[in-house]
C-alpha cells in the first residue's frame, strides 16, 4: 500500500502552464541595419517579408520531457512512502513491584502445600507469585527481596521472564536472618523515583514483624502515600507465634491502609492464590496499545526517473548539435 505524506504538494502541478500564461515570453534584443527600401530588395530576391519579432516554438519531445521531469519532482516533494503491514507495541500503563520477605523464619515448613502436606514458606510464595507473574503483561514489574537488608533482585521491567527466574533463585538467609518491612518500603520508593508512570502498586509479602529497619514502617508508608504507591500487605506467617517470628498483622494493615490499599492474611496457596486474585479486582489492568504501521521512504524512484529523462533530453541534444557541426 502507498501514500503520500505531503499530498498538497500535488497541487504545484498545474504550476508551468499558469506560469506559461501569465508570464510574457523572453525577449532579447538584436542590432540590425534599417534599409529603406527593404521590401524592393526582398521581393527582386523572392523572400517573403516576416515580422522582426519571432517566438522560439519548443520541440514537442522537449516539452514532454520537461513536463515529466516536473511532475515527478513533485511526486518526490510530496513523500511517497510504501506502509508495511500494521504493528501494535504494548505499553505498560501500571509499575508493580513485589517485595517478598526472605528472612530466617521463610524456611519455616508449616504452609499447607496442595496435598496438604506442609510446604517452606517461601516455596510456596514463590509458586503463587510465579503464577501472577504468569498475568501481568502490560505491567513493568519489579522484584525486591528483604531480610535483615532490603535489596533489589530486579529493577522495573517488561521482561517477565527475567523476573520469574530471579525469583526462583531467591533462597532464604539471602539477606540475612531478620525482617526489615520498613526498609524494603524505602527501597521501593526508590524504586519507582525512576517511573514516569503514575500508577505505581506495591505488594508487600512477610511472615515476621518489623525487628531490623532503619526505617520506621509507619514513616515509610506515609512517604509511600505522597509519592502516589498503594500497597498491599500480605501475611503469611503465624499470628500466634512469639518473637521475631510472630506475624503482625495489626502493622501490615495500618501500613497497608495508610496509603489507601488493605492487608491480607494467607493460611495455605490457595488464599494466597484468591489474594492475588482480589488484588486485581481492586486495581484492574489497564493496557495502552499504539498502533503504527513502517513506511519505506519511495522519494529517491521519482528523483531518479526525472534525472533519467534529463540526461536523455541533454543527450539528444548533444547528438543533434553534433550531427550539424558534422553536416
Amino acid at each position: 500500500m502507498f501514500e503520500l505524506s505531503h499530498p498538497w504538494v500535488l497541487l504545484l502541478l498545474p504550476l508551468p502552464l499558469i506560469w506559461r500564461r501569465m508570464v510574457p515570453p523572453f525577449r532579447q534584443r538584436q542590432d540590425a541595419l534599417r534599409v529603406p527600401f527593404f521590401d524592393q530588395i526582398a521581393e527582386a530576391a523572392g523572400l517573403t517579408v516576416q515580422d522582426g519579432a519571432a517566438i522560439v516554438a519548443h520541440k514537442r519531445r522537449a516539452l514532454i520531457g520537461g513536463g515529466l521531469m516536473w511532475a515527478l519532482l513533485v511526486l518526490a516533494l510530496a513523500g511517497p512512502v510504501r506502509l508495511g503491514p500494521p504493528q501494535e507495541i504494548t505499553k505498560a500503563t501500571r509499575d508493580v513491584i513485589l517485595a517478598i520477605d526472605i528472612s530466617g523464619s521463610m524456611d519455616t515448613r508449616d504452609f499447607p502445600g496442595e496435598d496438604g502436606k506442609p510446604v517452606q514458606r517461601l516455596a510456596a510464595v514463590q509458586e503463587v507469585v510465579e503464577a501472577f507473574l504468569a498475568d501481568r503483561s502490560g505491567d513493568r514489574v519489579a522484584l525486591i527481596v528483604f531480610g535483615t537488608r532490603a535489596y533489589v533482585q530486579a529493577p522495573l521491567t517488561e521482561d517477565l521472564d527475567t523476573v520469574r527466574a530471579l525469583l526462583a533463585q531467591t533462597e532464604v538467609g539471602m539477606a540475612g536472618p531478620h525482617t526489615a518491612l520498613g526498609d524494603s518500603i524505602g527501597l521501593a520508593i526508590n524504586t519507582f523515583e525512576a517511573s514516569e508512570i503514575e500508577e505505581r502498586l506495591l505488594i508487600l509479602l512477610s511472615d515476621g514483624n518489623d525487628t531490623a529497619s532503619r526505617m520506621s514502617p509507619v514513616n515509610a508508608a506515609e512517604i509511600a502515600r505522597d509519592k502516589g504507591v498503594r500497597m498491599f500487605a500480605i501475611g503469611v506467617g503465624d499470628p500466634d507465634a512469639s518473637g521475631e517470628d510472630r506475624l503482625d498483622m495489626a502493622l501490615l494493615s495500618n501500613l497497608a491502609q495508610r496509603t489507601g490499599g488493605d492487608a491480607y492474611f494467607a493460611a495455605d496457596a490457595d488464599a494466597l492464590d484468591s489474594i492475588y486474585d482480589e488484588i486485581d479486582t481492586l486495581n484492574p489492568q489497564e493496557v495502552e496499545t499504539l498502533s503504527w504501521r513502517p513506511q519505506q521512504d519511495l522519494a529517491h524512484w521519482p528523483l531518479m526517473a526525472a534525472l533519467a529523462i534529463g540526461l536523455i533530453l541533454l543527450m539528444s541534444l548533444w547528438l543533434r548539435d553534433h550531427g550539424r557541426a558534422r553536416a
